[in-house]
């Protein structure tokens, strides 16, 4: 079985099934499409599915023209059925791994995905997983419900975890040229599904076991983490003692070894850096350990939104205003430049901060023109809140806070007319412009 099924993958003569066709899943649904192999995303979401099958992108970073080419040569398809993962070959699981409340791994999606495979389960079927989480979720939660239902792991049924390493935005690295890290439950499942994965991404790097594999996510998305964490706290301390956080930051950047720069915000966001690091967290202290560096970084980074708020309440207090009543305006609340991604957005959680104080908030972004449930679900107050018509009158509000660094952004103008600035992200220095009115920075 293993032997045939490697063959059929380098020949290109099998189906891959992408469950979920998001932000992960859609470029998987691309390069597989491209590399030759017949595919389906197969989505819970009929507006995904739709878009996907008349060859819309819904994804910034996939081109319509992607889609496109494989749709007219038929091997291209949607669905919300989940009988076709009864056709499949290859299934990839894309689904979201959220958090709830109480910070800790909500497993609801992985789990029904895997239930969904388990009812639609045949031998040759290769299964990976790619959905962030915890070390030991593919083999505590995927492997013993596919073994449930009758799989034979390594010898019948093929199971694997690959983080996804999809960096929306990015020109230069993609899902083809972004090295795979892969994890097999046993050493023949590493062997198929690095095959497959051959196929279609530029270079597969192979480590010894699925939990290995989910630890490197979560070690690459803790170093970012627990790093801002700390320049923010520098921020807070250049601030307290007079210094100009980003002109040290640049200096200390000079130096050709030992440093690598990082810079501060108003907060993490995304569905990766605020997250992931908590999954292992959470995974620690079923093993009665504390991770201290996570813990802290986490509460450095969740506070930013809130020492940005009283950055805004003492900016408006020297000019002899009060917050409440005042009218400020959030410039730019994805959660990182130039993409019309929400989620995770520090934004929301600032805005939040200033109408609890009394402000009347106002946001602008060229990418988003309403804060709708994909995005603003975890702030259901501020669904329905929509963007302020181009051109912006700066001149109209108290103050506008630069929380998203767009380049689309007309820094010189929000600057000349703008009577107080809040500048999170250097934005006015890396455009080269000078401000009329007062400008407070990070």
């Amino acid at each position: 079985m293993q032997r045939s099924i490697i063959e059929k993958f380098k020949r290109k003569d099998a189906h891959v099934v992408v469950v979920g066709i998001g932000y992960v899943g859609l470029p998987l649904v691309v390069e597989f499409a491209r590399a030759g192999f017949r595919v389906t995303g197969y989505d819970k979401d009929p507006s995904k599915v739709t878009e996907l099958a008349a060859g819309r992108s819904y994804i910034a970073d996939v081109p319509s023209s992607d889609l496109q080419g494989p749709l007219k040569e038929g091997r291209l398809f949607a669905t919300t059925d989940p009988t076709v993962l009864g056709t499949a070959d290859a299934v990839i699981v894309c689904v979201p791994t959220p958090l709830n409340k109480t910070k800790d791994p909500d497993m609801r999606f992985i789990a029904s995905a895997t239930q969904e495979i388990a009812q639609h389960l045949h031998p040759g079927l290769c299964v990976v997983l790619e959905s962030t989480s915890y070390p030991g979720t593919t083999r505590e939660v995927v492997a013993p419900r596919l073994q449930a239902a009758g799989a034979k792991l390594g010898e019948d049924v093929f199971v694997a975890f690959s983080p996804e390493r999809v960096d929306p935005g990015n020109e230069k690295w993609k899902t083809r040229n972004t090295p795979k890290v892969l994890g097999g439950i046993t050493e023949a499942c590493l062997e198929v599904a690095k095959t497959l994965y051959e196929q279609a991404i530029d270079r597969v790097v192979p480590v010894s076991s699925t939990d290995a594999a989910e630890m490197v996510k979560l070690l690459e998305n803790t170093f970012r983490a627990v790093n801002i964490g700390l320049v923010n706290e520098v921020a807070m301390m250049c601030k307290r003692l007079g210094i100009d956080t980003w002109e040290v930051i640049e200096a200390a950047a000079t130096k050709p070894f030992g440093f690598m720069p990082f810079f501060p915000g108003p907060g993490l966001g995304g569905h990766c850096i605020p997250i992931d690091p908590l999954y292992l967290s959470w995974k620690l202290r079923t093993l009665k350990y504390q991770a201290r560096f996570i813990d802290l970084a986490d509460s450095i980074n969740s506070g930013m939104p809130d020492h940005v708020a009283v950055l805004v309440a003492d900016a408006l207090n020297e000019q002899g205003k009060a917050v409440k009543g005042s009218r400020i305006l959030i410039s730019g609340v994805a959660y990182k430049r130039d993409i019309s991604d929400l989620r995770e957005s520090p934004a929301l959680e600032l805005i939040e901060h200033l109408r609890r104080r009394g402000a009347d908030v106002s946001f602008d972004d060229p990418f988003i023109p309403v804060l709708d449930e994909h995005g603003a679900d975890t702030h259901p107050s501020l669904i329905g809140m929509k963007a302020v018509t181009a051109p912006v009158a700066y001149d109209g509000y108290d103050a506008v806070v630069i929380v998203t660094d767009h380049a689309r952004t007309d820094y010189a103008r929000l600057a000349k007319e703008s009577k107080l600035i809040i500048d999170t992200r250097n934005a006015l220095k890396k455009a080269g412009v000078t401000a009329t009115g007062l400008v407070v920075r990070l």
